[in-house]
């Protein structure tokens, strides 16, 4: 048995919780009844059963592979699911099942509420991210394929740091501009050829979700920065949309559900448990493990995974020029995380912690 102290402070977790969640999510579902700055110890040899041990950014790294999976696997089975249900009752029902989820593991947890000044952003992220993004997805998804819209939103990385830039007034590096104009151009281009020359419907909400994600990103970022984890956060951000996503889940359901094949049932289910709420932690205990600028760089794989999915689960044709266009776009995102600076309009450093 693992357990966590600082001080005189101890938190061994019960039977159940150490049985269904690993150390490292219950150090990140626990992070508020233990200290950021905690030791691990462990029983004696004699107390121990045979186990295995990795290093923390080696765990750190594993999580956030996980993480990063799961939400590869997204537009993948949210392609599969609008073929039979509509893209407005997957947005709202992987909204309510998510929010239904997140609710009771608050309760059962015991989080405290969030304070007043935060609820503005709760409610803002949860425009950004319950509502924009997966309705906009779910709408592009009708008329372009998963491998397409997962190489547009491989700049969501470049649009979040972007939008980071603009909201705390830095001034970066020419490069920095030069890497997010040229992502630009290069997705635009990538859109023009699938669409024969002009932008096709699905490319506009793509956009539209994009802006609406990165959005999110960074306001929920910020509300980190009071207090809350990670998970906290999306878990609130659910719960606030309760009252709106529930009673339209309802008034959405399908008229004829044993119509609906199984697997797409799965592929709602998949996307409302695992891409909407369960990946955050995951991932947000491998950024807390590891270290946020080295287990963030697993998320560049995100759209090389979104392909490889897309091509097994839709039987999806991947041309080499997709592959191409999605190199090309982690280049870029590569370049401009590298010279994003830290400096605001005023001179003062500014940290980016949490954003």
């Amino acid at each position: 048995m693992v357990r966590l102290a600082r001080g005189s402070q101890e938190w061994k977790g019960s039977e159940t919780s150490r049985a269904l969640l690993p150390p490292a999510l219950m150090d990140e579902a626990k992070r508020s009844c233990i200290p950021a700055h905690f030791s691990c110890k462990h029983d004696p040899p004699h107390q121990q059963s045979p186990s295995f041990s990795v290093s923390r950014e080696t765990l750190g790294l594993i999580l956030g592979f996980i993480g990063v999976c799961i939400f590869a696997g997204t537009l993948p089975f949210t392609r599969l699911a609008i073929e039979t249900l509509s893209p407005w009752f997957i947005s709202a029902g992987r909204a309510a099942l998510a929010g239904l989820l997140a609710g009771a593991t608050l309760l059962v947890l015991r989080r405290p509420v969030p304070q007043p000044k935060d609820v503005g952003a709760l409610v803002l992220s949860a425009l950004c991210l319950v509502a924009g993004f997966p309705v906009l997805t779910a709408l592009a998804m009708e008329t372009v394929p998963a491998s397409h819209r997962g190489v547009v939103l491989g700049i969501l990385p470049l649009s979040t740091a972007l939008i980071s830039v603009l909201l705390a007034g830095e001034r970066p590096r020419p490069a920095f501009w030069i890497a997010a104009v040229a992502g630009a151009a290069l997705v635009t281009a990538f859109a023009l050829r699938e669409g024969e020359g002009g932008l096709q419907l699905g490319d506009l909400y793509l956009l539209g979700a994009v802006l609406s994600s990165s959005l999110g990103y960074v306001v929920s970022g910020k509300l980190t920065q009071s207090g809350l984890a990670g998970w906290e956060v999306i878990s609130w951000i659910l719960v606030v949309s309760l009252p709106v996503t529930a009673p339209l889940a309802v008034w959405l359901f399908p008229e004829h559900p044993a119509a609906v094949p199984a697997l797409h049932w799965f592929a709602l289910l998949y996307v409302s448990l695992m891409s909407q709420y369960i990946g955050f932690f995951a991932w947000n205990a491998g950024l807390a493990i590891g270290g946020i600028a080295r287990v963030s760089q697993v998320q560049l794989l995100q759209t090389f995974l979104t392909l490889a999915i897309a091509a097994l689960l839709n039987r999806e044709p991947i041309e080499p020029v997709t592959w191409a266009v999605a190199a090309m776009v982690l280049m870029l995102v590569l370049i401009a995380r590298r010279t994003a600076s830290a400096k605001p309009a005023g001179g003062r450093p500014l940290s980016r912690e949490g954003v």
